[in-house]
């Protein structure tokens, strides 16, 4: 078959959404990804249309699509307390129509935020957030600082297109012109690239941002205030005096500050230092996002529900409780007799305890690969892969929307079409 070439095409791989992709397709594959990093060639080269994939499983035996649709939406219609969750890696298209499949069904919905960034959104809500978007950093900011994230390895084009390296309109100079920070607890790839490595001890996020916050508004800390934290005062108040002098600066905290001891309050000690140094200085702060479309999902349930994850509709309106209404912990208390995963690996992600209580129950998996929960599941559905062959939308982790080009044709629908065959299937019975 002839060479067909997408131009900007958008990566989903990560929360970057990179939407610069040159695809190279040739028949049912992508044989070339231009402008892709490591992770997103990865990403494209090894998705093609998986025609070698049943288009469901039932039992782990091949099954008509049609008969697995009506054996989820049984599952699903029977269930007392049924689950939804995942919504990562899909487009905010079916995002909405899970939503509104939560609705009909009466159950609970839950994203990946809730074991990624959700004390970030839980931080927000109690402290409020500066934020940008990326562009603004590229353009304008001369001071970055990676609190917790290690974006060389996670998020490759990072630093390189929006953040460190490149030419901005108001840092004509990149890298000349910028200082790179990172606070972590261990040296990895990204401190190598730093101006300034700042190691702090496991679980001494909140101390050490505490003092921060307190010598950047000029007050005395005693040294024992870090005692145990891997800093001294010098150090710390260096780094004050190092961003009050920026003039624009961009704070990206990532997993080693949500989810280590502290959670959402580490986050709301950034954030308030955030909102403290634009007294003297303009400072924005954005979480590393983990999924392609993590930051769709919180958006699509909050414009929705007005809660961005953890969302309980079983009363028909939606209540909001993060430990009560969130899939983990759902799980581990044994409360959900019937789940639906959409683009999701829990048996892979999540505690044992949790894992084997979705084993137990009906489990019902939407995805393009055959995972480890499908491989529990009772029914697995082949779905079209976000961004390559299921078109859409998705929002990059400073909450803009990006435009998911289809770069080849799919024998197996998408997320969207699924959710709604199966909320259709459910209205279509009585009651």
């Amino acid at each position: 078959m002839a060479l067909r070439i997408v131009k900007d095409a958008t990566c989903t791989f990560c929360g970057c959404v990179c939407d610069d992709i040159e695809l190279h397709a040739d028949g049912g594959r992508i044989v070339k990804a231009k402008n892709a990093c490591v992770l997103g060639s990865a990403w494209f080269l090894h998705h093609g249309t998986d025609r070698e994939i049943p288009a469901a499983l039932i039992d782990g035996r091949p099954a008509p699509l049609d008969t697995a649709i009506n054996v989820a939406a049984d599952i699903l219609q029977r269930a007392n307390l049924p689950l939804i969750y995942g919504f990562g890696t899909v487009t905010c298209e079916a995002q909405r129509e899970a939503l509104a499949l939560a609705e009909t069904v009466g159950g609970i919905i839950d994203s990946h935020s809730s074991q990624t960034h959700g004390p970030t959104k839980i931080a927000g809500q109690l402290m409020g957030k500066v934020t940008c978007t990326l562009g603004e950093v590229r353009n304008r900011a001369d001071f970055i600082l990676y609190w917790g994230s290690n974006p060389i390895e996670s998020h490759p084009r990072h630093l390189t297109k929006f953040s460190l390296t490149p030419k901005g309109k108001f840092v004509p100079g990149g890298r000349k012109e910028r200082t790179m920070v990172v606070v972590d607890v261990r040296a990895t790839p990204s401190t190598r690239a730093a101006d300034l490595f700042l190691q702090i001890r496991p679980g001494t996020d909140f101390e050490v941002l505490t003092v921060l916050r307190a010598l950047v508004k000029g007050r005395s800390v005693a040294p024992e205030t870090l005692a145990g934290c891997g800093l001294s005062i010098e150090q710390l108040a260096h780094l004050a005096a190092r961003m009050k002098q920026a003039r624009f600066g961009a704070l990206f905290f990532g997993l080693g500050l949500t989810a280590t001891r502290g959670k959402h309050m580490n986050v709301a000690a950034l954030l308030a230092l955030t909102r403290e140094l634009n007294a003297f200085t303009k400072f924005a702060a954005m979480p590393m996002r983990i999924h392609g479309n993590e930051a769709g999902a919180d958006n699509v349930f909050a414009w929705t529900t007005g809660y961005a994850f953890g969302v309980d509709l079983t009363r028909g309106y939606p209540r909001y409780n993060p430990g009560e209404f969130t899939a983990v912990d759902l799980l581990a208390r044994r409360e959900a007799d019937a789940a639906l995963i959409v683009g999701a690996d829990p048996a892979a992600t999540m505690p044992p305890s949790a894992v084997a209580h979705l084993a137990r129950i009906s489990t019902i998996v939407l995805d393009a690969k055959l995972t480890q929960t499908s491989r529990l599941a009772h029914v697995h559905i082949t779905t079209a892969v976000t961004g390559i062959s299921a078109a859409g939308t998705a929002y990059r982790m400073d909450k803009v929307p990006i435009s998911l080009r289809r770069a080849l044709r799919s024998p197996h629908p998408t997320d969207q079409e699924v959710l709604r065959r199966i909320r259709d299937a459910i209205r279509a019975r009585p009651a």
